[in-house]
């Protein structure tokens, strides 16, 4: 039997990282570790981190629609409700049992000193600990959805993830801009205990530089992220103090590394050579022309190669931009 058919019979899950901001036990939470309402606080504390319009709903739906090889569904959450059951149940009934939600109380075990976390960082970190959880598994942001059918074989050949993304240079002029934005912060206009924002390319490139990597990393998208538990698993067992250091911040901070840019380079450097374009459409609807959003829908229809749509903020949309991309979502998922 080809390696290839092995893989196409081992099993997949898929994680979801999910939160409603708009709870006000969560928000209550959260504002104990802000501070004073009348504080300024930083962008990784902002609501629109933490806001759903019930993206969750069409992110699943995507998966049992598209991916329907999927075993298991797992929604990561902070002891909240995605309220994604009932449609489940009608829709697809005999899927009902494969969906679980998981507590941060679970994939923080033993290292529940670090809860309540609002890091989305800090719990990408976690997410292979929960429990029940396959080798092989996708990590999804609520926010992004399967528009097309999937096979395995797009997210794992020859039992190894397939990274989706491309090689660049390290972000030597991203550092020096950091360090010079700092200063003049601190030193100049008299901010101190600045912070700079947690870039998403920086969190990628510490991860490179975590193992080793000097001259260039492997950038990838706001795609679903194929994962091999195994690898990272090994690597944080080994270097439990690094894992303990990116835990520690309740907000996202930009010293912290990446999780899935993590696994992304152990891979390669062990030798993993399944690469990929990232076959993903942005969505960036907020304050955007009237023809935005119709345009990208019209691009997503006509381009097959895009499997994978990113719909980003909607909660900062009107409800008529956000009905238009719902609206067209569930129709693709009848």
């Amino acid at each position: 039997m080809k390696t290839s058919t092995l893989t196409e019979n081992l099993p997949i899950d898929v994680v979801i990282a999910w939160v409603d901001g708009d709870d006000p036990v969560l928000a209550e939470k959260r504002r104990k570790f802000i501070g004073s309402p009348a504080k300024k606080i930083g962008s990784s504390a902002h609501s629109t981190r933490f806001a759903s319009v019930n993206e969750i709903k069409y992110c699943v739906l995507s998966i049992l629609k598209f991916a329907p090889f999927v075993r298991n569904i797992y929604i990561v959450t902070d002891n909240q409700d995605p309220k994604i059951f009932d449609e489940v149940k009608k829709r697809y009934p005999e899927k009902l049992s494969s969906i679980r939600i998981v507590d941060h109380t679970e994939i923080f075990e033993g290292f529940e000193t670090f809860l309540p976390t609002f890091n989305s960082i800090t719990i990408a970190n976690m997410i292979w600990r929960t429990k029940g959880i396959t080798n092989n598994f996708v990590y999804f942001n609520d926010d992004t959805f399967l528009i097309r059918s999937i096979k395995p074989s797009d997210w794992f050949v020859e039992n190894k993830p397939v990274i989706r993304g491309k090689w660049v240079a390290a972000p030597f002029h991203r550092i020096l801009l950091r360090s010079l934005e700092t200063f003049v912060s601190e030193k100049i206009l008299g901010k101190k205990n600045y912070q700079p924002r947690a870039s998403f390319h920086m969190g990628q490139w510490n991860s490179a530089a975590l193992i080793g990597y000097k001259w260039r990393y492997f950038t990838t998208s706001h795609t679903p992220h194929a994962v091999g538990k195994e690898i990272v698993a090994n690597f944080y067992t080994k270097n439990r103090a690094l894992l303990e250091k990116n835990l520690s911040y309740r907000f996202r901070n930009p010293s912290q590394f990446t999780f899935i840019a993590l696994s992304n380079h152990l891979q390669l450097l062990n030798g993993n050579k399944h690469t990929a374009h990232p076959s993903v459409a942005y969505m960036q609807p907020f304050n955007r022309g009237k023809k935005y959003i119709d345009k990208k829908i019209k691009f997503c229809e006509q381009n097959q190669n895009v499997k994978y749509l990113c719909a980003q903020s909607l909660d900062m949309c009107s409800v008529e931009e956000q009905n238009k991309i719902l609206g067209w979502l569930e129709g693709i998922l009848e």
